[in-house]
């Protein structure tokens, strides 16, 4: 693609964060990489993807909120 430069970073994070919040049981693997990509920027937009799993959870996931607290730095 001559006159392109394409940032695979925020490609594949755009990807990743696409298909967590597609997918009803997001794999651990795609969260961590995921979140080995994300600037602290990012870092709301994926936040609220996540808790926007939680709230629509019945049950929702112990490890997902965990995961959520550990973003958080708790």
């Amino acid at each position: 693609m001559p006159g392109k430069t394409v940032d695979a970073r925020t490609a594949l994070l755009q990807v990743l964060m696409t298909k967590i919040a597609n997918d009803r049981n997001p794999s651990v693997t795609m969260m961590d990489m995921a979140e080995e990509l994300l600037t602290p920027d990012e870092m709301g937009a994926y936040v609220e993807i996540l808790l926007s799993k939680i709230r629509a959870d019945n049950y929702p996931s112990i490890p997902m909120m965990n995961r959520v607290r550990s973003l958080a730095g708790y």
